[in-house]
């Protein structure tokens, strides 16, 4: 009897892992889907990259396609700035939002990047594919105040050439850095 209770916890737990492995994939293929796939940076190189900018307390910094938020938690926490995280996964936003830790500083929305007002953001940062960032550009320009930084990791922004402050070559991706 305790044999057939310990094998239905096992096939009941198996069974809750397979739905949750299921439900994670699927929510991954999504976010491929709308733009782009979820891909953590390390955080040696989220370090790295942000080291490059100079930061103003209370800035606000608004990662674009923040997958579990690294990126715009590691700004909160170094730098002193406001920081907002937009991602279309809802389980990517939820996790992020169990790894924020209540950080009033910042906050983890689930829905499209192109629908997000950026007419307050400071500081942006993306990681996204080129044709998804082409699609960015109008927005950028409609709603970008002067002096807003963008960090493009990996790929960049052709129409913003004439913006480019700095490009850090790396052996994966490069950064590029553009003042509004």
């Amino acid at each position: 009897m305790l044999q057939l209770i310990l094998y239905l916890i096992l096939v009941f737990l198996l069974l809750i892992f397979l739905v949750f492995m299921s439900v994670y994939g699927l929510s991954l293929i999504y976010s491929s889907i709308m733009g782009a796939p979820y891909v953590p940076t390390q955080n040696k190189l989220t370090l790295d990259i942000l080291k490059e900018v100079k930061f103003k307390k209370n800035g606000l910094f608004v990662e674009l396609g923040s997958g579990d938020g690294r990126i715009v938690r590691t700004a909160v926490k170094n730098y002193g700035v406001c920081g907002i995280g937009v991602d279309v996964n809802p389980l990517l936003v939820f996790w992020a939002n169990l790894l924020s830790n209540g950080n009033d500083s910042l906050a983890f929305k689930q829905a499209n990047i192109l629908d997000i007002d950026l007419t307050k953001a400071n500081y942006i940062y993306l990681f996204l594919f080129p044709a998804l960032i082409e699609k960015l550009v109008p927005k950028f320009k409609k709603e970008l105040k002067k002096g807003t930084i963008i960090i493009s990791h990996g790929f960049e922004i052709v129409e913003y050439k004439k913006k480019l402050i700095k490009k850090i070559p790396r052996s994966t991706f490069p950064t590029y850095y553009y003042e509004i």
